[in-house]
């Protein structure tokens, strides 16, 4: 996914992988990397689908680590993929089955629960990204 997050940002921005346990590079090594390469950013995105406590706790803490060796370099760690429309048409794409109803702008900022609130995924919720606060109901 690393390679081909490069090939769809360019040569412009730095692109690295790393593992947050049981795999090499780990997080430290990751950042370090970022920042030899010429990042003076660094942007941490947990490739997990949900916002489990590696993702809210262990992923930043890592980083935020990592980062001390590093005082003129910033960073961020985004959210983890949650509830996105695209995911749900990739999961239809790779099953062999027809996406019938796109998703349109007005409708990817909402939780897919039965009644449609927005919020109800809580950290997962694509609306959290669009300034929808956590309690709006659709």
């Amino acid at each position: 996914m690393a390679n081909l997050l490069q090939h769809v940002v360019g040569e412009s921005v730095v692109v690295r992988h790393a593992h947050m346990e049981l795999a090499e590079p780990s997080v430290a090594d990751g950042f370090a990397d970022c920042v030899r390469a010429g990042a003076t950013e660094v942007i941490a995105f947990p490739y997990m689908l949900s916002p489990g406590k590696h993702v809210t706790r262990d992923v930043p803490r890592l980083v935020a680590e990592a980062a001390r060796q590093f005082p003129n370099t910033s960073y961020r760690v985004t959210d983890a993929f949650g509830v996105h429309e695209k995911l749900a048409e990739l999961i239809a794409l790779r099953s062999g089955v027809d996406v019938v109803r796109a998703i349109d702008a007005a409708d990817a900022c909402r939780c897919w629960d039965p009644s449609g609130r927005v919020g109800s995924c809580g950290a997962a919720c694509a609306g959290r990204g669009a300034g929808v606060p956590l309690e709006h109901s659709a």
